[in-house]
């Protein structure tokens, strides 16, 4: 139910939204092409077996943590309001 100016359904669209606009962040971060052999951040050599498990992968486990953990601090921000206006 909507209230004030809003549409009826627009809560569920605000939310389906975020949930679409997450995982295309999601989709458009996953590894594509080849494997390197060296990681883009430390330059630490990436082993063959997580290479031939993750095709394309770029970085190692240690500096590929760290930026999931970093692009998880960022992704908890809601882009399209605020959790008030989500819960109305």
């Amino acid at each position: 139910m909507a209230g004030g100016w809003a549409r009826d359904g627009a809560e569920h669209e605000q939310m389906d939204a975020t949930v679409n606009d997450a995982l295309e962040r999601v989709r458009s971060s996953l590894p594509k092409g080849d494997s390197a052999e060296f990681c883009d951040e430390c330059g630490n050599a990436i082993p063959e077996a997580r290479r031939i498990a993750v095709l394309g992968v770029q970085h190692c486990i240690g500096c590929q943590n760290e930026l999931e953990r970093e692009a998880k601090a960022i992704e908890l921000f809601n882009r399209r309001g605020s959790k008030d206006s989500q819960l109305r």
